[in-house]
């Protein structure tokens, strides 16, 4: 695959100085350096062309060979510098991590964040879109997080040189310690911003929208990379973690991929069968009740449960009857139950075969009780 103009991957023109090269490749490096976008391998694929272009660039030897020559040039060597790019570059990323060769101010990333979001069933089913508000440190506008007013100059700390630390001799022993004057940042403000009294860091309330998918469940997290805390110093930002809460239903519980539902039915519809309609979480659907239904029969929909987020078949309702006694019986209702009740008692166990077997069982039980006591 033939290589990019190494002018149009930095996107700067032919005749670009070398100071704003530095600074256009600085900004890039900070966008798409992989410690900043973990996971993203879009972004540290720019990141290495970006760092390949500076490379050449960046090199006052190299960057006339590659003009004249192209890509060929500098492959095969022609022009032939001995410029030092580690110094170059090691002064690039001094600035962006703190790790330059003449040592410098430390970058700490920002810590990672935590947000409860409470969605409902049918949010948690068919996936949403929610807008949070988030309370974090954000990288000061103002004085964009060098701490120090606008307009105003940072100097390096003279006690210990802009490294941050401090080297004590005791006797045979030296210990390194945080510099006292700079309190480890290796660089003093004459004059601190204002807004944010020379932290670099300002609180906001940050309005994200988050896209929650379809299938997620009680526990499972979202991860939104860089919409943590602000880094120290300009460095990475932390982590946004969603943790999930699906509110309770007023007709589902959920377990794992099935959708679990009770359904009362009728003593008559019980007994002598017939068809209902129970909702879904897509609408309603009959269920044929088999005469002689007992309470507690399960019955199984298919394919109307919730599909998993992580993919894989979509689960099962389960439909539990509940047959339910009448109240409020009116006295000719009574009268002609009890009418009922005594024909069902002379046809013994061939109507009620699980209440005879029940009581020929405690029968058993009480027998057996009788015979240890003797």
């Amino acid at each position: 695959m033939a290589k990019r103009d190494y002018y149009e991957v930095l996107g700067v023109e032919r005749t670009v100085s070398e100071s704003d090269l530095k600074k256009t490749f600085r900004r890039l490096a900070m966008k798409y350096h992989p410690d900043r976008n973990p996971g993203d391998q879009e972004a540290e694929a720019k990141f290495k062309e970006a760092k390949e272009a500076y490379e050449v660039l960046g090199n006052p030897n190299k960057r006339q060979a590659y003009d004249q020559y192209g890509h060929a040039g500098v492959e095969q060597g022609a022009g032939g510098g001995s410029g030092d790019f580690g110094d170059i570059f090691g002064d690039i990323f001094g600035d962006i991590f703190g790790g330059g060769r003449g040592g410098g101010q430390r970058v700490y990333r920002g810590a990672d964040l935590q947000y409860g979001l409470e969605v409902s069933l049918e949010e948690a089913v068919f996936g949403t879109e929610s807008t949070i508000d988030i309370p974090k440190q954000s990288t000061c506008e103002k004085c964009e997080g060098s701490g120090a007013a606008p307009n105003t100059t940072i100097d390096t700390c003279g006690t210990c040189g802009g490294v941050g630390q401090v080297r004590m001799q005791q006797g045979f022993f030296s210990i390194q310690q945080t510099c006292p004057k700079c309190r480890g940042k290796g660089k003093t403000i004459k004059v601190p911003c204002d807004y944010c009294r020379g932290t670099g860091l300002s609180k906001e309330n940050k309005k994200l929208s988050i896209k929650v998918p379809a299938g997620v469940d009680t526990g499972d997290r979202l991860r939104l990379s860089g919409e943590g805390e602000a880094g120290a110093n300009n460095g990475p930002s932390g982590d946004l973690y969603v943790e999930v809460h699906v509110l309770p239903h007023e007709l589902f519980t959920r377990e794992e991929n099935n959708l679990l539902c009770q359904v009362p039915i009728s003593f008559s519809m019980a007994a002598l069968g017939g068809e209902i309609e129970v909702p879904t979480l897509n609408g309603k659907v009959k269920l044929k009740i088999p005469a002689e239904t007992q309470s507690g029969r399960l019955f199984r929909l298919r394919g109307k449960g919730v599909k998993p987020v992580r993919g894989g078949a979509t689960g099962d309702m389960l439909c539990t009857t509940m047959v339910e006694t009448p109240i409020n019986l009116t006295k000719k209702q009574k009268d002609l139950m009890k009418e009922f009740s005594a024909d069902v008692e002379k046809g013994g166990n061939r109507h009620s075969p699980k209440s005879h077997s029940w009581t020929d069982n405690v029968k058993g039980f009480f027998d057996n009780l009788k015979f240890w006591d003797e």
